[in-house]
């Protein structure tokens, strides 16, 4: 069974006397363990995708299933409960609270779950650890760089260890050297603790780090195909 399953997926938009189609029947499957990017344009509807993909928003017409469920299989509580647990979200703008270490802010998600807070500091140190930073524990956003700083938002979207992790324009804001690092964060993630990644992108050479991209244009589908000669991240962290 497929982690992801998405059938003739449409969403719409209504307005005033306009109608906005953001996805007009995409159809893909996604298995676990896979690092499949999903590649557009501004405005092909690949962000809108992400957000139902993680249940953020719900399509218009066509099914979604995850895990063999569809969003009306579960309860809006088992909803927020698949999130916290089962999905990791990194955005380009990194979403860290000001004037809060990184160890606390990697520890958010876990406020959410009924995980003992007696454990919280070793999940969150290990996944700090994961991405490299266990010498910026205490350091807070504004005294971090910006490659840093997502790598410490990857660290948050897995302390719960999810089976899926949602990467959206995660180099987006940061120079190349810093973007080699954080693909390089994602390929461990997906090749040492077989986690599923979902990485939203515009860039060809981002997208090279995945195992197969699907290509959106104009809300549809364009093409599904495994990368030829994938880029491999190998840069160490730097300390």
């Amino acid at each position: 069974m497929p982690l992801i399953e998405v059938q003739n997926v449409t969403k719409v938009y209504p307005g005033e006397g306009v109608v906005t189609t953001a996805l007009n029947g995409v159809s893909f499957t996604i298995n676990a363990g896979e690092f499949v990017a999903i590649m557009g344009p501004s405005g092909s509807g690949k962000s809108t995708l992400l957000h139902i993909l993680g249940f953020l928003d719900r399509h218009t017409d066509g099914i979604y299933r995850f895990e063999g469920k569809t969003i009306d299989d579960y309860s809006s509580i088992d909803i927020a409960r698949v999130r916290n647990k089962k999905m990791g979200f990194v955005f380009q703008a990194f979403n860290l609270l000001p004037r809060t270490s990184v160890l606390e802010n990697v520890k958010l998600p876990l406020l959410y779950s009924d995980i003992p807070e007696s454990r919280w500091n070793a999940m969150a140190l290990e996944a700090i650890n994961t991405v490299g930073l266990e010498h910026r524990v205490q350091h807070e956003p504004a005294q971090l760089s910006g490659g840093e700083k997502q790598r410490v938002a990857i660290a948050r979207a897995l302390v719960n260890d999810p089976a899926l992790i949602f990467a959206d324009e995660p180099t987006g804001n940061l120079d190349s050297k810093s973007g080699q690092m954080v693909m390089n964060a994602l390929q461990k993630l997906n090749e040492e603790h077989g986690h599923t990644i979902i990485l939203i992108t515009h860039e060809t050479q981002t997208a090279e780090h995945a195992q197969r991209i699907i290509r959106i244009r104009d809300g549809m589908v364009e093409g599904d195909e495994k990368v030829a000669h994938r880029r491999v991240a190998t840069m160490e962290f730097v300390k």
